[in-house]
């Protein structure tokens, strides 16, 4: 499975699903980094077939309204420090690819994982 890491979100999150023998791309790598625009993202996850992950709400609007980008999860921890964040996603993260693979959203908080469609 493919992803694309937002610019709210820690690079190590991305290296970490990487490690986790999946492709991962942060914001970082793009050409505009970390200042790269939402439709750009959206943009390059639907060709590259990647799903989102952001903490940015104005993915789940575009999500929602839109349907774009095809598929997105949310994470809802609030401010939480890296390390926190990688353990929550390491302890999930089975769980997670599972959903995502047969949902088109899912959100993660520090309390539950919920699929949505």
């Amino acid at each position: 499975m493919k992803f694309i890491v937002d610019a709210q979100l820690p690079k190590s999150l991305s290296d970490y699903i990487n490690q986790k023998g999946h492709d991962s791309i942060h914001t970082l790598e793009l050409p505009d980094q970390n200042r790269t625009q939402d439709k750009q993202i959206i943009q390059v996850a639907d060709e590259e077939n990647r799903v989102v992950i952001s903490k940015d709400v104005d993915f789940l609007e575009t999500f929602i309204v839109k349907s774009e980008p095809k598929k997105l999860i949310m994470v809802k921890t609030g401010n939480i420090v890296n390390k926190n964040l990688l353990n929550l996603i390491a302890q999930n993260f089975e769980m997670l690819i599972t959903m995502i693979e047969r949902s088109n959203l899912v959100e993660i908080s520090r309390e539950e994982l919920a699929e949505h469609g």
